[in-house]
């Protein structure tokens, strides 16, 4: 394991034993350490932070992980990088049963989710915009879809986008019973 994951897997587990309010408490505290109010951390920013946690890292290390996490390019590592950073691995059941429902939804079978792929699995007639004659079914189809299309906001969303969506619900279920069982319910698999 090179440093950079060992410091993060040294900070997960300084979040998981402060028990569930663990990340969110770490969201907060991160946000105070932004100096400069841009909702993001810097390496020097960071570094701080971490020492604050009895995490000592050098700039090196510091810059290392911001770049590692750093999905849109900025330099710097916003919370939401961070945080998702911070997710503890998911286990096969629960990768399986996430799988399963995005397979549910690839209707094509090409690796993607669309507007297209969502009718005839998901409802949208009963969305109250819907109803009221303000969207289309399709424009509710692709708000729900809009849900999951967390990288690159273009209409399709991949399994890899579908895993990083459920691996945020995943971190705050305790169980895979509890994960795999609100899965099931949910995408009625």
């Amino acid at each position: 394991m090179d440093s950079v994951d060992s410091t993060m897997a040294r900070l997960r587990a300084a979040c998981l034993s402060r028990g569930a309010s663990g990340i969110h408490g770490l969201a907060r505290f991160f946000r105070r350490l932004d100096r400069d109010g841009n909702l993001s951390l810097d390496p020097k920013e960071l570094q701080g932070g971490l020492a604050t946690l009895g995490l000592a890292v050098d700039h090196e290390e510091a810059d290392a992980i911001c770049r590692r996490w750093d999905r849109d390019g900025s330099g710097t590592l916003d919370l939401e990088e961070f945080l998702r950073a911070l997710r503890p691995p998911m286990s096969q059941a629960r990768e399986a049963v996430i799988a399963a429902a995005f397979a549910k939804l690839d209707r094509s079978g090409d690796g993607v989710v669309t507007v297209d792929d969502l009718r005839g699995v998901y409802n949208g007639r009963a969305h109250p915009k819907v109803q009221s004659g303000e969207w289309t079914e399709d424009e509710a189809l692709q708000c729900f879809l809009d849900t999951f299309d967390t990288t690159d906001k273009d209409g399709q969303v991949t399994l890899a986008e579908f895993q990083d969506y459920y691996s945020g619900l995943s971190a705050s279920m305790d169980t895979d019973t509890e994960f795999v069982d609100m899965m099931t319910s949910a995408w009625r698999l």
